[in-house]
């Protein structure tokens, strides 16, 4: 198995007899190292149908919408509609690719804060009616553009920590809300639901709980109003553990039963994206440039290493302009790990990564320890799934972004079929391969010169 064909087919590579994801990316690695040595990533699908399994266990009430923008690989969405979840899309791209699955419209919600007029039209056209609003100019477009829409009421979230500069209120507050109900109203537009914005991994379980009391004032302001308002979704913000999600659900579902009985009828919604997919993912990128440079002072607080020693800057064949695109966004990068084999007790320096444009804020991890390397060694980023894999945002080379190996187990393949999630009119896109690895092939990946 060499890869992707063309899509929207595309191959999934078969891990069987006690192949494991190393082996796949130590392939990799090989053939590259006889080329170009691009980056590239490697994704396993059974880890999303795990992180589903988790969903289903631990947050069993709340149906998964998942948000496209966070990775819009297509093997991803025909996975994960393949589980049932519904979409988050926030531009007519994301539309468009999700429809492209045969999606129902009504499992798709248009979430982009201020939409194009073009495409509130086309979700108008398309039947997406499902549309999240938090203004009155945006709620005045939707009218205008798409009558029948049925609107999420998006309301401001109080932030789990109010002292990060980059935490940024979206939504309408709490006293705006009847203003815009009262203009959705008198405009003819329908509200049927509440939306919390709640964007980034959130560890506060009281975020979510005010997310609901909110919520709750939001319902009782549209039913005076005279709105039918049948759906809350309380936000994304789920890192992808166990105990995040028993923590959320605990609090949660305590104030739903108290706020949205059964009896009310309203469903409830999240927006889990990183949750799937993050830990999915594996990037792996070449060091093409290698600087020894002066130890930063601040460093001798920490007792490294001694002071003599040097510390390396070392230079990547990708960088915030492309695969590690959420850096810029203060997302912390995890320190990698050296693909290649090195003894237990070898030194390790102070050491800097950076992506190839040369401009001062590509600087993907500030501080890691590693052995030295050298030009022509592969490091691995796990946990690579998120915001990873769009467009790059400039292009300091010629290459094409990294290509995806999509592989899975044996075993998880055959539980996905035990479940009933493949059949002739899912994951219609496959074209499962059996993986072969030469035994030769890993050895030399781990020990080729460079």
């Amino acid at each position: 198995m060499k890869g992707i064909a063309d899509e929207p087919q595309y191959s999934v590579g078969l891990l069987e007899g006690g192949m494991a994801l190393c082996d796949v990316i130590d392939n990799h690695i090989y053939e590259q190292t006889l080329s170009e040595k691009n980056a590239f990533f490697v994704a396993d699908l059974g880890v999303i149908m795990r992180q589903h399994v988790r969903w289903r266990t631990h947050m069993s009430q709340i149906r998964p919408y998942y948000a496209v923008r966070c990775n819009s690989s297509p093997a991803v969405i025909e996975v994960l509609a393949a589980l049932g979840t519904g979409f988050i899309c926030t531009n007519k791209s994301e539309l468009e690719l999700v429809q492209s699955h045969g999606i129902p419209s009504e499992d798709i919600i248009y979430s982009g804060v201020c939409k194009q007029v073009s495409q509130i039209k086309y979700a108008a056209k398309n039947g997406i009616d499902l549309l999240v609003c938090d203004n009155e100019a945006e709620l005045r477009k939707i009218s205008r553009c798409h009558p029948n829409a049925k609107l999420l009421l998006q309301v401001s979230t109080e932030a789990s920590n109010p002292d990060d500069d980059m935490s940024m209120t979206f939504g309408c507050s709490l006293k705006d809300c009847r203003h815009l109900l009262e203009s959705a109203k008198e405009l003819g537009v329908q509200v049927v639901g509440v939306r919390s914005h709640i964007s980034t991994s959130c560890d506060d379980d009281q975020v979510y709980v005010h997310a609901v009391s909110d919520a709750r004032c939001v319902f009782d302001m549209g039913e005076e109003i005279g709105f039918s308002m049948k759906i809350l979704d309380i936000g994304g913000g789920f890192s992808g553990s166990e105990a995040q999600l028993e923590l959320i659900n605990t609090a949660v579902m305590s104030m739903v039963d108290l706020y949205f009985p059964p009896s009310s009828g309203v469903s409830i919604i999240a927006e889990p994206g990183n949750f799937f997919v993050s830990s999915a993912f594996t990037l792996a990128v070449n060091v093409i440039s290698k600087e020894v440079v002066a130890r930063d002072p601040q460093d001798q607080e920490h007792d490294l290493s001694p002071n003599e020693e040097p510390a390396f800057q070392y230079t990547m064949n990708e960088g915030v302009y492309g695969s590690f695109a959420s850096k810029l966004s203060e997302t912390l990068i995890s320190a990698p790990t050296v693909h290649k084999n090195t003894s237990l007790d070898v030194p390790v320096f102070s050491s800097s990564l950076w992506g190839p444009s040369g401009d001062d804020l590509d600087q993907v991890v500030e501080h890691c320890l590693l052995p030295e390397l050298n030009i022509g060694d592969w490091l691995m980023f796990t946990h690579a799934g998120s915001y990873s894999l769009g467009q790059p945002l400039c292009s300091s080379t010629d290459s094409p972004p990294p290509p995806v190996y999509y592989v899975i187990s044996s075993r998880d393949w055959f539980e996905m079929q035990d479940t009933g999630v493949t059949n002739e009119t899912t994951l219609k896109n496959f074209s499962l391969v059996p993986y072969f690895l030469n035994s030769c092939q890993k050895e030399a990946a781990l020990s080729v010169p460079a």
